[in-house]
């Protein structure tokens, strides 16, 4: 007897699986690693990675102090033969710090050598408080004048000078170990009453709280007496400018009480 013929056709027609696995089979590796190539160099180029998602982090500001010796036209008319401290014992330092404008600039003191350490650890502090400063320049291109560079609002440390308001006597500054802060917002009275720079007499009013001031308990007061260094807006007449290391090396003076006549 003759099998069905509709038997045969179903033994002879491969399963729809067979079909499926052939198909993947015939894909080479080669052509799937090309595959996941091409598709990873399209993501990178449409969305980026994720280094390039984040947005670059900008270095925070800094100090950035350097100190070396005074080249001679640092110095200028702000030194002279017959100075209390000779050239070798004096050092320029290159600082940044916060303008008024809220940025950051480069500034140079020229102080005693004893005089850096303090001065870096104060100036430190007042950079990391982001208290601003006018401008910073040395003695030299003021040519030595105290009263020009006091209605710039100049920041300074040596100038060998007598005192101003009394030209008999050293001033503290021909040592280095001084210093003069916004000048302006921070007058000096002399023994006369006369104000420093003049157009400073509005600052006499210590109640303002007017950007630069130098108040006590600030980040400037504190710091200066940390490092042992006296303010002279203790006294009477004040120099609400002036710090110096030993107080103007008078007795008095480093109870609190200036009686020495002029500015130190």
């Amino acid at each position: 007897m003759t099998k069905p013929a509709s038997r045969t056709a179903e033994a002879e027609i491969p399963p729809p699986t067979t079909r499926a696995s052939t198909r993947t089979a015939g894909i080479r590796p080669r052509t799937l690693s090309a595959l996941a190539v091409s598709a990873a160099v399209l993501l990178t180029c449409c969305f980026g990675t994720a280094a390039d998602a984040a947005p670059p982090q900008t270095p925070m500001p800094e100090l950035d102090a350097s100190v070396s010796d005074v080249p001679t036209a640092k110095l200028g008319d702000s030194w002279h033969p017959g100075c209390p401290v000779p050239p070798s014992g004096l050092r320029l330092i290159r600082m940044n710090y916060w303008g008024f404008d809220g940025e950051v600039h480069e500034g140079e003191l020229v102080a005693g050598e004893q005089a850096v350490a303090p001065l870096l650890y104060v100036f430190g502090r007042a950079f990391e408080a982001h208290f601003p400063i006018r401008q910073m320049r040395v003695m030299a291109e003021f040519d030595g004048d105290d009263v020009a560079a006091m209605a710039a609002d100049n920041t300074s440390a040596f100038n060998c000078r007598s005192v101003t308001g009394d030209p008999t006597e050293v001033s503290q500054h021909s040592y280095g170990d001084a210093v003069d802060i916004n000048t302006l917002e921070n007058p000096y009275v002399d023994v006369n009453n006369v104000v420093y720079p003049p157009a400073g007499a509005v600052f006499l009013d210590r109640n303002r709280d007017d950007q630069g001031m130098i108040h006590q308990g600030d980040v400037i007061s504190t710091a200066m007496r940390e490092m042992g260094w006296q303010w002279g807006g203790r006294w009477s007449p004040p120099d609400y400018q002036h710090f110096s290391a030993n107080g103007r090396a008078a007795t008095a003076a480093r109870a609190g009480t200036n009686t020495e006549r002029g500015r130190p």
